[in-house]
C-alpha cells in the first residue's frame, strides 16, 4: 500500500498522506511516495492540488521509531527538503488543509504550501529545538515571513503545541475551520482556483514566490541537520520516545 495516495478530479489533484496507524509521521519511503505523487501532480493537467493526510492526523513529525537510514546522510536530508523545492515548484497552487497533528516536519510540510486551511482543532508544533534537532523544510525561512521573526523564535525555542484557531491568529493559516469542514472547505477553495486560467495562476504564484529565496535557508538547515543528527541530546531524545509504552 503507498504511504501516499494520488488521485485527480474534477481538475483537482489530491495526495494524501496515507500512513495513518503512524499518524503519517515521516519516514524514508513516505518521502519517496511524496515525491513521486508531486511529480504526478506536476505532469497532471489539474489546476490546483490538495495536500491532506488520512486517519487522525495531517502528519505528527518525524517518525522517531524509525531507525535512522544507513547511508550518506546528506542525500537523505536534500530528498526531504526536495518536498519543499517540488511543493513551491509546482505551477499548480498547492492547498494544505490540515487536521489532527501536524508537528514539526508536518508543519513544515504544510508551510511549504501555498495556501494552508486548519481544522480550528489542529496542533500545531516545532519541537526540534527541545529533541535537539535542526528545522527542515525552509521553516527557518517561510515560519518569520508569516509571523514574524520575534514570534518565529518563540515558536522555535519554546517548542509549545498550539490549536489551529492560534495559527490563524498569528497569520501562519489562512483560516481555521470546524474540523467537520474542513475538507468541504478545502474543496471549495480549491474549486474556486481550478475555475481561473490556470496560466494566470501559475504565473501569480510564481510573481508572489519570486522574492522568497528559499535555497540559503534549505542548505543552512541541512548543514545544522548534519551536525545534530548524531548529537548525545538526540540520542537520549530518540531513546525516550521508543521507550515509551
Amino acid at each position: 500500500m503507498p504511504t501516499v495516495e494520488f488521485a485527480v478530479e474534477d481538475g483537482i489533484a489530491h495526495i494524501r498522506l496515507n500512513r495513518p496507524e503512524r499518524l503519517n509521521a515521516v519516514a524514508a519511503v513516505l518521502v519517496d511516495d511524496f515525491l513521486a505523487a508531486l511529480d504526478e501532480a506536476a505532469r497532471s493537467d489539474a489546476r490546483v492540488v490538495v495536500l491532506s493526510g488520512n486517519g487522525r492526523a495531517f502528519c505528527a513529525g518525524h517518525d522517531l521509531k524509525e531507525p535512522t537510514p544507513a547511508g550518506d546522510s546528506r542525500a537523505r536530508l536534500d530528498r526531504l527538503q526536495d518536498v519543499t523545492r517540488r511543493l513551491r515548484g509546482l505551477r499548480q497552487p498547492v492547498i494544505a488543509a490540515v487536521h489532527g497533528y501536524a508537528i514539526g516536519a508536518g508543519a513544515e510540510f504544510a508551510l511549504g504550501c501555498d495556501l494552508i486551511l486548519a481544522a480550528e482543532d489542529a496542533v500545531f508544533a516545532f519541537p526540534e529545538v527541545s529533541l535537539g534537532l535542526s528545522v527542515t523544510g525552509a521553516a527557518s525561512r517561510l515560519l518569520p515571513l508569516l509571523v514574524g521573526p520575534l514570534k518565529a523564535k518563540e515558536l522555535l525555542l519554546l517548542g509549545e503545541r498550539f490549536d489551529g484557531r492560534k495559527a490563524a491568529e498569528l497569520g501562519m493559516v489562512n483560516a481555521a475551520v470546524p474540523t467537520e469542514r474542513l475538507q468541504a472547505e478545502a474543496l471549495s477553495w480549491a474549486k474556486r482556483i481550478a475555475e481561473h486560467p490556470p496560466a494566470a495562476a501559475a504565473m501569480a504564484k510564481r510573481v508572489l514566490d519570486a522574492s522568497t529565496d528559499l535555497e540559503p535557508a534549505l542548505e543552512l538547515e541541512v548543514s545544522h541537520a548534519l551536525i545534530t543528527e548524531h548529537s548525545a541530546a538526540v540520542a537520549a531524545s530518540t531513546e525516550a520516545f521508543r521507550s515509551r509504552a
